[in-house]
């Protein structure tokens, strides 16, 4: 009887594809639902909140110019990268980025750490003109940045949306977010994005440990 149904199949194309496509999408799901369920067990670590209006505008305005392309924020547990970039990155620091920045692209430097690192006006020269301050850099120009307005009412159907998701805003965060970001540039929130990123969202544990001095070191 098994024979007869194999031989069915070899003799018709259709059932062959049919049977394929079953048994692709049963693979895939045995591999794709254990996944999916631990993905939505991770929690936001302590000290961890979604962005302020002005930071997810400067996120969302980081994603559109595809700064991701060119610089990761995905800091390996390798020692080479602690040493340069600070502590290795984690899921749970990452919780609230719809989507998410870790990526393995580097053309640039990683950002996870990046912020405080230098000044607000440093970033400011740096995304209008890279090679002012950096003269062996390749990274485009974005000028038009410094005299773009936001849009605050986009900007709370956006964090609307994003609290269907699960993001915790409140009423009073999102009727607050035009006020939040009147008079502000997509420079100043792209700075302002860039200036959070491990001081905002790096979790006060893995924090603590990179700012403690090595054992054995200089006392």
């Amino acid at each position: 009887m098994a024979y007869r149904h194999f031989e069915f199949i070899e003799k018709h194309a259709w059932a062959l594809g049919i049977a394929t496509a079953v048994m692709v999408s049963i693979g895939g799901l045995a591999e794709i639902t254990p996944l999916y369920m631990e993905a939505n067990k991770v929690q936001p670590a302590e000290g961890i909140k979604p962005y302020d209006p002005l930071r997810l505008a400067g996120r969302d305005i980081y994603v559109r110019e595809g700064c991701y392309l060119c610089h990761s924020q995905m800091i390996r547990a390798l020692r080479f990268e602690t040493q340069r970039y600070g502590p290795f990155s984690t899921a749970s620091e990452s919780v609230y980025d719809r989507p998410f920045q870790w990526g393995s692209k580097r053309t640039g430097p990683d950002l996870a750490r990046i912020g405080g690192k230098y000044s607000d006006a440093w970033q400011r020269h740096h995304l209008i003109a890279p090679r002012s301050m950096v003269p062996e850099s390749n990274m485009p120009n974005y000028p038009w940045l410094a005299h773009a307005a936001i849009d605050g009412v986009d900007l709370q159907a956006r964090m609307r949306v994003l609290r269907g998701l699960g993001d915790p805003y409140t009423d009073a965060d999102i009727d607050g977010a035009p006020k939040a970001v009147e008079g502000k540039t997509e420079l100043d929130a792209l700075v302002a994005y860039l200036q959070g990123l491990g001081v905002d969202n790096v979790p006060r544990a893995a924090a603590a440990a990179a700012s403690a001095p090595a054992e054995g070191g200089a006392r």
